[in-house]
């Protein structure tokens, strides 16, 4: 049977895209997983994989053209197969409804079943316009977890309306109604994953065929929606799935012990409010905290005493007594599940080569050390770093490229990923045109950056762009390291700390204050010569940083 692809949602703002290319020609075979096409959104090129397998039987546009969310984009089947019916379903103008077809069974499966039937057509068409799927709000994004519900059964939604709170791969957050409607259904409970492109909720009028929109959605979608059924009934039933969310009471006992299995929303609302997350039931998935339990903690008398008696610290590791083995199994994260998932396509699927090179310090110490003269401004040695590799990157673009498979992209525009240590992994904000940047903004940017980070407050605006990427473990300690290419950059520089150790110096032996350096370059875009000229070039503008400011 074919299944019909419609243009997904891949950023929180994003109304239509534009067929930058497609990767695969009307007759050929897709497997799930593969690149169908790269996306232009308002925010970035995307590559969409494909979540379905079968022949390529119709393209929505060419290249170039544009189509709305939830237009038709392309329709995947087996060769020769009659899809005329979908084309005509979803022709017209993108504001028309959307339909979906539901087959029925065929004139000699009812001779075998002896089932007399009275229908004169084998199919029936059910509107889906009011089904929500989960949107791609990142570029890596394959699953979100409802961090929380914004929006009750029952209740009207307004367009703009914010329906709940999704939890990515790097950050949480708000989605946004684009209709306006009663929401009639969830697709999840908080604290529950969702995959990108599977229902997330349906928002209509009264009336509306719930479960015919439910069986429609996952009869196009390979992958099934575990979850459990909330629909509008009664007044009543509204009103207990309410109740159930959340506790409205606080126990004096501690109900977490060990590792705190909480959102990072949650987490955030908690340290702001001074609420010890100890004594905070959970009401998500094992139990895991969400927003809706901080809103309604209430805490008793006796909790405030115990946790000023005992201790200052949410996460307080379980005793295990001397010769006793123990252990503790911690869910993965989204963010933790991305960057396995990148990094090893990463590593095991580009050739990697290593370029380490020694850099003298000595002016570049000097230099800092006047730019911070006047107080107001606080220059770090890794905004010097990113500076100088960003106008090394504009003599050699052969290292500020990407490997598209069949192609080299090089970029013109030169836009440095800064990787940012939190909680739960890395982040990777981009400092955008960073060759026009002067010091002082750069630096303001990556604090901004930083903070926003941590907070998780990034938006994929933020990090989605880059053409090269700085890793900088100095500021902990490490001389030297090597670091995994972050797609689809083709090369990546780390950075270890400055230490004092001896060098000649015209002839005679000194202290000079020393930085190591790697580069990691994907051999299939850059060869080791361009990588070492790269490297000498960036030594250059260290080592006589007055060059940088011609």
């Amino acid at each position: 049977m074919a299944e019909v692809i419609l243009m997904p949602r891949l950023s929180d703002t994003m109304t239509e895209g534009v067929i930058a290319s497609w990767h695969k020609k009307i007759g050929e075979m897709v497997n799930k997983g593969d690149v169908l096409a790269e996306i232009e959104t308002d925010k970035a090129t995307m590559e969409l994989e494909s979540y379905q397998q079968g022949t390529l039987l119709h393209i929505g546009t060419q290249n170039g053209g544009k189509l709305q969310v939830n237009d038709l984009l392309a329709i995947l089947g087996t060769p020769n197969e009659d899809i005329s019916t979908l084309i005509a379903q979803h022709s017209g103008s993108s504001n028309s409804p959307k339909s979906t077809t539901v087959i029925q069974p065929t004139k000699s499966e009812e001779a075998v079943s002896n089932t007399p039937t009275t229908s004169t057509s084998n199919t029936t068409t059910v509107n889906i316009d009011e089904a929500v799927l989960m949107p791609r709000l990142s570029d890596t994004m394959t699953e979100g977890v409802i961090a929380s519900w914004q929006k009750n059964i029952g209740e009207p939604v307004k367009k703009g309306d914010v329906i709940a709170e999704i939890e990515t791969d790097k950050a949480t957050m708000e989605l946004e109604s684009y209709k306006d409607g009663i929401l009639l259904y969830k697709g999840a409970k908080a604290g529950e994953k969702i995959l990108v492109n599977d229902l997330l909720c349906i928002i209509g009028p009264e009336g509306t065929d719930v479960d015919a929109i439910v069986a429609a959605v996952k009869n196009t979608s390979t992958s099934s929606v575990t979850t459990t059924v909330e629909q509008i009934t009664t007044t009543e039933n509204s009103s207990a799935v309410q109740s159930t969310a959340a506790p409205t009471t606080a126990s004096a006992t501690i109900v977490n012990e060990g590792r705190i299995f909480a959102s990072p929303l949650a987490k955030k609302l908690a340290a702001d409010k001074g609420i010890d997350l100890r004594y905070v039931q959970g009401s998500g998935e094992n139990g895991r905290i969400v927003k809706t339990d901080i809103d309604n903690y209430v805490p008793a008398a006796s909790t405030t005493t115990q946790t000023i008696a005992t201790s200052t610290t949410a996460n307080v590791q379980p005793f295990v007594a001397p010769g006793v083995e123990s252990f503790e199994d911690v869910p993965v994260s989204q963010m933790r599940k991305t960057i396995a998932r990148r990094l090893s396509e990463s590593k095991f699927g580009s050739p990697h080569f290593y370029l380490t090179m020694r850099i003298n310090m000595d002016a570049a110490v000097e230099a800092r050390t006047k730019l911070n003269a006047d107080g107001k401004t606080k220059i770090s040695f890794n905004d010097i770093v990113l500076k100088a590799t960003a106008m090394a990157l504009k003599q050699h673009p052969k290292v500020n490229s990407s490997w598209l498979g069949d192609k080299i992209r090089f970029n013109h525009h030169i836009n440095i990923g800064v990787a940012v240590a939190v909680e739960d992994g890395l982040l990777v904000p981009v400092v955008r045109y960073a060759d026009t940047l002067s010091f002082s903004q750069i630096s303001a940017q990556v604090k901004d950056y930083a903070q926003k980070a941590k907070d998780k407050k990034l938006q994929p605006s933020d990090w989605e762009g880059n053409t090269f990427t700085i890793s900088n473990l100095g500021m902990f300690g490490i001389d030297e390291f090597t670091a995994i290419i972050n797609p689809p950059d083709s090369c990546i520089l780390a950075v270890g700390g400055i230490s004092q150790e001896p060098i000649v110096k015209n002839g005679a032996i000194v202290v000079g204050n020393i930085m190591k350096v790697t580069l990691s370059c994907d051999h299939r875009s850059v060869d080791g010569a361009t990588g070492a000229a790269f490297l000498q070039t960036l030594q250059s503008f260290l080592e006589e940083p007055l060059r940088m400011m011609l």
